[in-house]
């Protein structure tokens, strides 16, 4: 068959539409050193004897040291191992570096944390046009409870179940409008937030105030007015003067309103409680459908944002002295 008028550039965007599993192939080289790289060419083969396959580019640094290993490892990747898969598909030095490692025979090196794991004796190698294909046996697997990373159309992608998609179609407008389901899980959020403030003889106004400033202090009245006016709210002057009895804010010569010491603190536990608002919330959820909410969320916000007001920007609200970035890097959560 003569397949010279098929464009290669379109051959391979076609087949983007199959959505694949992301793994991680290893081995031991005969020179004693690992190698690894990402591959979505994985494949089973047979169940009796249990048999898989994948395929490298014949072009590939680290096509020799595959074809000459008896063994290799083939790990299918978490959803949560992203940057794991990207790591292995950029050339580099020792890919292996601050990896927490097991070994397999032949010493072949095993990653943690991933979706499922087989450790394979290579049994055959073909060639297939401009790749090896290896086929290996099976000889031990671990299956671990984690969803997989998922690879289409040339990007990752996440897993969502089609049952949860349909889980609770009511058709009612009450129930289904997005305003309406945002503004309630927003409120149900916050209520942990506001029993704390209540203990603490604040107010929801003084709950905004501290919220913006936790982005970013050193504001203005007039700052703050624009930008609590997000909630629904208005600030005056008179609204500052309970946080500052509080010892909780500071206004300087310049009338711009900062943290004191302790209101920093007490901002940062008020963070505190928000992020565990978040984490039970998301106990309804797996890893992939969470992800996907706040992807899906923060498109409704870009697509409604066009006609805000300047102050409302997502910059505007955002400073590099935010508390937000200073707790994420100290609980070790950030970047």
């Amino acid at each position: 068959m003569n397949t010279s008028h098929i464009d290669p550039k379109q051959f391979r965007q076609a087949l983007g539409a199959f959505t694949t599993g992301v793994t991680i192939v290893t081995t031991r080289g005969e020179d004693g050193q690992d190698y690894g790289l990402t591959a979505n060419s994985f494949n089973s083969v047979s169940l009796e004897p249990p048999m898989v396959l994948w395929s490298l580019s014949k072009t590939s640094s680290s096509a020799s040291a595959f074809i000459d290993a008896e063994h290799f490892a083939v790990h299918i990747l978490s959803a949560d191992q992203e940057s794991l898969s990207n790591r292995f598909a950029k050339r580099s030095e020792d890919k292996f570096a601050t990896l927490s490692l097991q070994r397999g025979p032949g010493e072949i090196p095993l990653l943690e944390g991933c979706s499922a794991r087989f450790q394979c004796r290579t049994t055959y190698r073909y060639e297939g046009g401009d790749h090896i294909i290896f086929v290996g046996e099976v000889v031990a697997f671990d299956s671990f409870d984690k969803s997989p990373l998922v690879f289409h159309s040339g990007g990752y992608s996440l897993l969502l179940k089609k049952n949860s998609v349909l889980e609770g179609d009511s058709s009612s407008f009450e129930d289904d409008w997005l305003g309406f389901l945002l503004g309630r899980t927003y409120y149900q959020l916050l209520m942990p937030i506001r029993e704390r403030l209540k203990e603490q003889g604040l107010r929801d106004i003084d709950y905004e105030l501290l919220t913006v400033l936790s982005m970013g202090d050193g504001r203005t009245l007039a700052d703050l007015q624009h930008l609590v006016a997000i909630s629904g709210q208005g600030v005056s002057a008179k609204d500052l003067q309970p946080l500052i009895d509080r010892s909780l804010i500071v206004c300087d010569q310049d009338r711009r309103v900062h943290f004191t010491e302790q209101g920093r603190r007490f901002a940062i536990e008020l963070l505190a409680f928000a992020k565990a608002a978040e984490t039970s919330a998301e106990q309804a959820l797996n890893f992939e459908e969470a992800q996907l909410l706040k992807v899906l969320l923060k498109r409704v916000i870009r697509s409604t944002g066009s006609g805000l007001p300047a102050y409302w920007r997502k910059e505007n609200f955002w400073r590099e002295n935010n508390i937000w970035t200073q707790a994420s890097c100290k609980d070790g959560t950030h970047g």
